[in-house]
């Protein structure tokens, strides 16, 4: 935690080179001045004169400390110091009188003028507590030669310090004018150099200023707004005028008057002083940017939809090799033909395994293609949706068994009837139970749920894994976006998320993702497929190979 500012430095300005020597100069001249009268034997005199010599003191072991004076801090030691030994010595009609102004002095020596005006009123209030005290004592006056002494000390230290007050102000002046016409160039030269040209303009439609590149005239300064276009548009150029004034803002296009082939398009924008601020930019250059823009994005959308046509019609060349592949590498792991050696019996199980793996990419790579060339039909039909879970659950066990991760689902007692595609159903579901498994340890668990909630069929699978940051939960769901460690990415393609959404949309549904790092994952598949209400108060149970499973325990 930083320290808070004590009341030496708190908004304090850096001590001039005129402020060191000033004072320094006050405190020589008050030290001689003070030997001189106690020289002469007056001792009460010489110590008046160098109770003065306390502030310069100060500021001279700050300065050399690098140190800042707290500017209402200075206005009181500079008032103190001065300030008594002016009353002590007669008041403001005494040798020391001119000294009702070293407040204001050092204000202006200090090289803050804001603070003169507080600095001259204590310096008047100095003033009129010294002229009491002289009326009071006596009048006062100057007497002998050791007042003389003590009198040229005090102007000599007060009007040295005005004298060079003023040239450190004027210097100060001079560095700031200097840095804000250093300002106003660089200004300048930027808005000589855009590509566009504002126009400053006054509320009669004159045009005060004119910066940037010249597109409708050599020098429009002093011109009349309207007079830009052409005399068929100058009632347009007006009105857009006026809506600018009225409402704050006008967008209009018009063929300016000194070159009638092109064409400009300005904004207007309503400033202060009902002053209105218009930024001219070449039409044909923007317009022509447009086409060119519309152009790549038409040729990129163009591509992507040739790759996904390309990809979709691949879908039979794709899948027929593999197909003989995975048939022949089970005709040979279940010995249709007579027994194998062991090596090669192990040989064709490893083949149909990296077989049905690869097929799985391949559909999925192959249905997110025609989803994206919008070429994907749903093949809706009335079906219990248990059934399509059910099956997702029977042959998801295996790789849960061999995962060590418990898998169990949660669907109604009686049969919920949908109007769905089962293809897609089972795709949503195996893929959710995929990716919960993938992404769960040994000995979490993965729920799967199904049930109807507000007319709507709910799907939900949820693991006890572990989870995903925001920045993944952000990106997930979108086409080859995946989450996790390297292994667990060279798993799969990315598509799994992105199917479930895509066919969820399909049938008007939505997903919606739920993470906490370290805590789990729960994804929820929403769709309007129900045929007839929910049998309200009927709990939901264990699915059929679940049950199997907990009576076989038993």
């Amino acid at each position: 935690m930083d320290a808070k500012p004590d009341r030496l430095t708190r908004g304090s300005a850096a001590p001039s080179a005129e402020a060191f020597w000033w004072s320094a100069g006050w405190l020589a001249l008050v030290a001689g001045g003070a030997a001189f009268v106690l020289a002469s034997g007056p001792l009460g005199r010489a110590l008046i004169l160098a109770l003065a010599g306390g502030p310069a003191l100060v500021d001279l072991s700050l300065h050399l400390a690098r140190r800042r004076f707290d500017p209402r801090l200075r206005l009181v030691v500079w008032t103190v110091g001065p300030g008594l030994a002016m009353l002590l010595s007669g008041g403001a009609l005494g040798p020391l009188g001119v000294w009702c102004l070293a407040p204001l002095s050092a204000s202006l020596m200090a090289g803050r003028p804001k603070s003169a005006a507080t600095a001259g009123a204590v310096a008047l209030a100095l003033f009129g507590l010294g002229l009491l005290v002289s009326l009071l004592g006596g009048g006062g006056g100057v007497t002998g030669q050791v007042d003389l002494v003590m009198m040229g000390v005090a102007l000599a230290t007060t009007v040295g310090g005005f004298a060079l007050g003023v040239v450190s102000l004027h210097r100060r002046i001079e560095v700031k004018d200097r840095a804000q016409a250093g300002a106003l160039a660089r200004l300048q030269r930027l808005l000589s150099e855009q590509p566009a040209q504002l126009l400053d303009i006054l509320p009669d439609g004159r045009i005060a200023g004119a910066y940037g590149q010249s597109l409708a005239g050599q020098d429009l300064a002093g011109q009349v707004f309207f007079d830009l276009a052409q005399p068929q548009g100058r009632h347009e150029l007006a009105r857009a005028f006026q809506v600018a004034l009225r409402e704050g803002h006008a967008e209009f296009a018009f063929a300016p008057a000194a070159h009638p082939e092109a064409s400009i398009e300005v904004r207007l924008r309503l400033g202060r002083s009902m002053r209105l601020v218009a930024l001219l930019t070449d039409g044909q250059a923007r317009r022509a940017q447009v086409a060119e823009l519309e152009a790549a994005r038409a040729e990129a959308e163009a591509q992507n939809s040739g790759k996904s046509r390309f990809l979709a019609n691949m879908s039979h060349e794709l899948r027929t090799p593999l197909n003989a592949i995975m048939g022949f590498s089970d005709i040979m792991r279940s010995r249709l033909f007579g027994p194998l050696p062991d090596r090669y019996g192990e040989y064709a199980e490893l083949i149909h395994e990296s077989g049905g793996h690869l097929l799985d990419l391949i559909n999925d790579v192959l249905d997110m293609s025609k989803i994206e060339a919008e070429r994907f039909e749903l093949s809706r039909e009335v079906f219990d949706g248990r059934e399509a879970v059910n099956a997702v659950l029977r042959l998801m066990r295996g790789q849960a068994d061999r995962a060590g991760v418990q898998l169990r689902g949660v669907l109604p007692r009686e049969s919920l009837e949908i109007d769905a595609d089962r293809r897609a159903l089972k795709q949503i579901a195996l893929n959710l139970v995929s990716n919960a498994l993938k992404f769960t340890p040994r000995h979490g668990a993965v729920t799967v749920g199904l049930q109807a909630v507000g007319g709507m069929m709910e799907l939900v699978v949820a693991d006890t894994g572990m989870g995903m940051s925001p920045q993944d939960l952000a990106r997930v769901g979108r086409p080859y976006e995946q989450a996790g460690d390297a292994e667990r990415r060279a798993a799969g393609t990315g598509l799994g998320l992105s199917l479930v959404r895509s066919f969820a949309e399909l049938h008007g549904g939505e997903m919606i993702l739920e993470s906490v790092l370290g805590e789990g994952t729960t994804v929820t598949v929403r769709l309007p497929v129900l045929l007839a209400p929910y049998q309200l108060g009927q709990d939901p149970v264990l699915s059929q190979p679940e049950r199997a499973e907990t009576h076989a325990e038993s």
